[in-house]
C-alpha cells in the first residue's frame, strides 16, 4: 500500500512527461498472453540433453569415477569427468577477486576433491533428459570421505591437503579502519558488546537454473540461450575458459523468472553446456530441477558478529569494533570477497560513529558455495548493528529511537565520507536527510500513543511489540553504461542497452526515460537488452545499478538524439531551432503548419547512419540510498508463531521514475526479508548432508506471512551525482526486515536483546521463551 509522501513531477503540456509517474510495466504483454520465453522454453532440432552428476559426499579424495554402465545406455552420447576437461582452467572472479584467492576457485568438475555435498563431479548427454538421469545414476563415484569442515568460526583446516600443502581454509580477511579506537574505549562510559549470526539460506527464484547452446557451423559460432544478470561478462569469461576468439560466442536473455542475485552468475554447468556444444557440434539443454537448486546454486548469509560499542551517557557510539566471519562454503566463486567487503563497508550505516575498526574472516565450510543474495552484507550487518544499537538503550535506560537520534549523521555533514573504500569506491554518502525521515515516520504512525495501545494490550495478556531499524543502502555501482537509441523510418525508437533484466521493470522504466527526454509516446519505444550481439559492452543488472548507470546514459543519449532531430529538422524547415518543437514525436515549426515526425527525418537521414545517438554514464562512486522498517508483531505463546500485524518501510530513493515499480521491489523485498527472519535456512548433519533440500524442508513465506506493506516512498535527498537525482531501489526493501522483527519480538515477549539469531523460527523462538519462564 502506497502512502503520500512522494514528490509529483509537473505534467508537460503536451501529456509527454513520464518520469515519476506510476505507468503499467511494457514487458508484461507478452508475458501476459502466455508468450513468454524463458530458459526451458528454448529448443533447437537433435538438441542433447545434459545431466550432472553430483557428489554424495561432503568432503572427500576422489578414487575413481566409472561410466561404463551409464555408457551402454541407448541414447547416451557422451559421459565426461574432469579427465575430459583438463585445459579448462577454473572458474575466475567476476568482481573482487584479491591477490590469494586463486587456489580457491572451483573447476566445471571435481578434480582430486570433492568439497561439498551437490559438486559436479561428471555430466552425462543424452538424446532424451529422462535417458541422460537414468544414466547419471549409473555413474560410479569411488570417494573415500573425509572429516568435514561445517563451523566457519572454528579454526581453519586444510583446504585440499595433498594438492595444496599448507593451504588453509582461510582464504582472506577484509580489514577497514578510522579514527583513533583506542581513545575511544579510553573515554567510554560503558562498553556494550553483542554477538549476533544470521543463518545460511538463499534467493529462490521461481525460474531455476539452465539453458540452451547452439552451434551454427557455417559461422562456427555459439549462442547460449538463457543468459541473465551479466551476459556479456559471462560470454567474455566462457569464451577465455574454451579458448574462442572474440565473436565466436554470443549469449542471448530471454525472460527471466527471477534473479536476486544468485541467478546468473558463471557457475560450472553453464561453461560445461558451451564445451559440450562445440566438442560434439549439437545443441546441448540443461534444465535443474529444485534439488539441484537448493544444492548447487549460491547459498548466502551465514555470517556471525562480535561487536563492542564504546559509548557515552547518551548513548552516543565513541567508536566500534568488529569481527565477523563469513561461511564462504566450498569454494569462492565469481563475487570473490564482495559479501564480506560489503559487510565490513556498510556495517556502520547510517551512523556517525567516529572510531572505527573491523575483521571480516572469508572461511571456507564444506558447504554449497556461497555468493551475493539481495542486499548482500547489508542484510546481515544490518541485524547486527540495529540490535547493538537496541542493546546499548536497553543497557543505558533510554529510549532506542533516542538512542538512534543522537547517532544518525545529519544533513549538513553530507556528503559524508567514511575514509575508506568498498568494491574499489570510495564510501562518501553522496546524500541523505536521515532524522527528518524518523521523524516522519514516528509521526506517521503517531508512534507515541502506538506504544501506549500496544502496552495496554500486553497489560491484558496478549504478547504483541514493535520494533525499528534504520538501513543505509548502496546502488549504481559502475564503471560505466553505453546505450544506443536509433530511430526508424516508422517513427518507433529502439534502445539498445547492455543491462540485463531480471524482473524489476527495466524495459519500463528506461521507456520512460526516453520518452520524456525526446518528447515521444512511450508506445514508440522499444528496448532491447541482455544480447550481447547487440552492444559491444554492458554490465548486466546487480548492484542495484540499472536505473542510475543505465538510465542517465539513455538520458545522454536521448537528449542527444532530440538535440540532432531538432538540428536537421531546421534545415528541412528551413528556420531556427528555437523556433521548433518536438512533441509527441513531431517536430513543430511553432507558428505555422509545418512540420515532420521523428520517422520523415530518419529516412532523411537514411543515406547517412540514420537518425541515432549514444549515450554513456560513467561512475566512479556510489549511490545511497537509505530508509526505515517498522514491524509491529504478535507472538502465539502456545505455538510459537509470529504473526505480523504492520509492516512499513520508509524509503528515500532520491527520485522515483515510476513509483509503482518502487514500490513492488520494496514489498517483494520485504516478503523475502520475512522468509530470512523467520523460516528459510540451510542447515547440515554432522557429516555435512543437506537436511533442507525441499520445499518440505526449506521453508518460504507465503501470503499468509507476508502482510500488506506499508511503503512511505520519499524524494528528499536526490543524488548529485547522475543526471537524473535517482538512487536504486531494489535492494532496500529487504535490508532491514531481521533487525526489525527481532525488535518487534524482543518488545512482545519483554526480553529485551533476546533475539540474537535468525532465523526466529518456531523452535528457537520457543526456545527463548522457555528461557523467558525460567
Amino acid at each position: 500500500m502506497s502512502l503520500d509522501g512522494i514528490t509529483s513531477h509537473d505534467m508537460r503540456s503536451d501529456g509527454t512527461a513520464f518520469i515519476g509517474r506510476s505507468l503499467r510495466r511494457i514487458e508484461d504483454r507478452p508475458l501476459l498472453e502466455g508468450k513468454g520465453s524463458f530458459a526451458a522454453d528454448c529448443n533447437s532440432p537433435g538438441q542433447l540433453h545434459m545431466c550432472v552428476v553430483r557428489s554424495p559426499v561432503a568432503f572427500g579424495r576422489i578414487r575413481g569415477i566409472d561410466s561404463a554402465e551409464a555408457a551402454r545406455i541407448d541414447g547416451v552420447a557422451a559421459i565426461w569427468t574432469i579427465a575430459d576437461l583438463a585445459a579448462l582452467p577454473p572458474i575466475d572472479f567476476r568482481q573482487m577477486g584479491l591477490e590469494g584467492l586463486s587456489p580457491y576457485r572451483q573447476f566445471v568438475l571435481a578434480r582430486d576433491y570433492v568439497r561439498y555435498v551437490g559438486e559436479p563431479v561428471a555430466v552425462v548427454f543424452a538424446t532424451d533428459p529422462y535417458i541422460a538421469e537414468d544414466a547419471a545414476d549409473l555413474v560410479f563415484c569411488d570417494i573415500e570421505p573425509l572429516e568435514p569442515q561445517l563451523d566457519a568460526t572454528a579454526e581453519p583446516v586444510a583446504f585440499m591437503p595433498d594438492v595444496h600443502p599448507g593451504l588453509m581454509s582461510e582464504p582472506a580477511v577484509i580489514r577497514r579502519a578510522y579514527g583513533d579506537l583506542d581513545a575511544a574505549f579510553a573515554r567510554a562510559h560503558r562498553v556494550v558488546t553483542l554477538d549476533a549470526r544470521v543463518g545460511r539460506h538463499t534467493g529462490v527464484p521461481m525460474e531455476t537454473r539452465g539453458g540452451l547452446c547452439v552451434h551454427d557451423p557455417e559461422k562456427d559460432r555459439l549462442t547460449l540461450f538463457g543468459a541473465s544478470k551479466v551476459p556479456h561478462y559471462n560470454r567474455d569469461a566462457i569464451a577465455r575458459m574454451l579458448g574462442l576468439a572474440p565473436g565466436r560466442l554470443e549469449l542471448s536473455e530471454g525472460h527471466v523468472g527471477g534473479g536476486f542475485g544468485i541467478r546468473g552468475e558463471l557457475y560450472p554447468e553453464d561453461v560445461l553446456l558451451c564445451a559440450a556444444a562445440l566438442r560434439l557440434k549439437r545443441p546441448v539443454k540443461w534444465i535443474e530441477d529444485r534439488r539441484e537448486h537448493l544444492l548447487a546454486a549460491n547459498h548466502s548469509r551465514d555470517q556471525a558478529y562480535r561487536l563492542q560499542a564504546a559509548v557515552d551517557e547518551r548513548g552516543f557510539i565513541l567508536g566500534l569494533k568488529a569481527q565477523f566471519f563469513t561461511d564462504q562454503g566450498a569454494y569462492v566463486r565469481t563475487h570473490g570477497t564482495t559479501v564480506t567487503d560489503l559487510s565490513a563497508g556498510l556495517l556502520p550505516g547510517p551512523y556517525i560513529i567516529p572510531a572505527y575498526q573491523v575483521e571480516g574472516h572469508i572461511r571456507l565450510t564444506n558447504k554449497t558455495p556461497a555468493g551475493t543474495y539481495r542486499a548482500p552484507g547489508r542484510y546481515e550487518s544490518t541485524f547486527a548493528r540495529e540490535r547493538l544499537l537496541d542493546r546499548i538503550a536497553d543497557e543505558l535506560g533510554l529510549s532506542r529511537i533516542d538512542v538512534r537520534r543522537v547517532n544518525l549523521i545529519e544533513e549538513r555533514s553530507m556528503p559524508f565520507a567514511r575514509g575508506f573504500e568498498t568494491l574499489g569506491t570510495k564510501v562518501v554518502y553522496d546524500s541523505g536527510r536521515y532524522r527528518d525521515l524518523l521523524d516522519r515516520v514516528l509521526s506517521h504512525v503517531d508512534h507515541d500513543r502506538l506504544e501506549a495501545e500496544l502496552a495496554a494490550r500486553r497489560e491484558r495478556g496478549e504478547k504483541v511489540g514493535l520494533g525499528l531499524a534504520f538501513f543505509v543502502e548502496k546502488s549504481g555501482l559502475g564503471p560505466q553504461d553505453l546505450v544506443r537509441i536509433y530511430v526508424a523510418g516508422s517513427g518507433d525508437i529502439e534502445i539498445v542497452t547492455g543491462v540485463a533484466s531480471v524482473g524489476q521493470g527495466v524495459e519500463t522504466v528506461l521507456a520512460q526515460i526516453c520518452a520524456e527526454a525526446i518528447g515521444v509516446p512511450i508506445e514508440r519505444v522499444r528496448v532491447v537488452h541482455g544480447q550481447t550481439d547487440r552492444i559491444e559492452i554492458g554490465f548486466g543488472a546487480f548492484a542495484s545499478r540499472v536505473t542510475v548507470m543505465a538510465g542517465s546514459a539513455v538520458k545522454i543519449a536521448a537528449e542527444a538524439l532530440r538535440a540532432r532531430a531538432l538540428e536537421v529538422a531546421a534545415s528541412l524547415l528551413q528556420t531556427k531551432i528555437y523556433a521548433l518543437r518536438l512533441s509527441r514525436g513531431r517536430v513543430e515549426a511553432v507558428g505555422s503548419s509545418a512540420s515532420l515526425s521523428l520517422g520523415e527525418i530518419a529516412a532523411h537521414l537514411a543515406g547517412s547512419g540514420g537518425l541515432s545517438s549514444e549515450g554513456r554514464f560513467v561512475a566512479s562512486h556510489m549511490t545511497y540510498p537509505y530508509g526505515i522498517h517498522l514491524a509491529q508483531v504478535r507472538i502465539d505463546p502456545e505455538t510459537s508463531g509470529i504473526k505480523i500485524e504492520r509492516y512499513l518501510v520508509a524509503y528515500d530513493v532520491g527520485r522515483a521514475i515510476n513509483p509503482m515499480l518502487v514500490e513492488g521491489q520494496i514489498a517483494g523485498g520485504v516478503a523475502q526479508g520475512i522468509g530470512g527472519a523467520l523460516l528459510e535456512e540451510f542447515i547440515y548433519d554432522e557429516s555435512g548432508q543437506p537436511l533442507a533440500a525441499s520445499f518440505a524442508d526449506y521453508l518460504l513465506p507465503t501470503c499468509r506471512e507476508v502482510p500488506e506493506v506499508e511503503i512511505m516512498l520519499r524524494e528528499d535527498a536526490p543524488s548529485p551525482l547522475n543526471p537524473l537525482g535517482v538512487k536504486g531501489a531494489g535492494e532496500g526493501g529487504i535490508t532491514a526486515v531481521g533487525a526489525a522483527l527481532a525488535a518487534a519480538i524482543d518488545a512482545a515477549i519483554g526480553r529485551p536483546g533476546a533475539v540474537t539469531e535468525l532465523p526466529v523460527s518456531p523452535s528457537r523462538l520457543h526456545a527463548i521463551l522457555r528461557k523467558a519462564a525460567g
